[in-house]
């Protein structure tokens, strides 16, 4: 049973989101992505001030079984990497929704309005038991 925490928001590409404060999200990937990608080897994580848009790429995952991208769940300016996972980054598949985070992003205007689409818990499970 894949693990999908009440308290989190979620994209269709498998990352989660937490807000932080009200103008910061954290994030990583979900616990069903990194089961799929199997042993995480490697991990690029989004530059220090980069600025992030929805939907697009701002990372990668190399796993024993393929590549993949990372997509940035909001618009923002990374505000924190985890530099821990670029040093050991199996942590993606021990802990994803703790210390295997991935960046914080200050979002323009309220943290919680910026993840309102995004889907919650019950959607998400929906989407990958289907």
């Amino acid at each position: 049973m894949t693990n999908v925490p009440s308290e989190l928001r979620y994209t269709p590409e498998h990352e989660w989101v937490q807000v932080i404060d009200d103008s910061t999200i954290r994030f990583g990937i979900t616990d069903y992505a990194q089961d799929a990608l199997g042993d995480i080897v490697f991990v690029s994580l989004p530059g220090l001030g980069s600025t992030l848009t929805a939907g697009q790429t701002c990372g990668e995952v190399e796993s024993t079984k393929s590549v993949s991208d990372i997509y940035a769940p909001v618009t923002g300016k990374v505000a924190a990497r985890n530099e821990g996972t670029e040093t050991a980054p199996e942590t993606l598949n021990s802990d994803p929704y703790g210390k295997g985070w991935i960046a914080e992003v200050t979002v323009d205007g309220d943290a919680h309005e910026s993840i309102a689409d995004l889907l919650d818990a019950t959607a998400y499970l929906a989407l990958v038991s289907a």
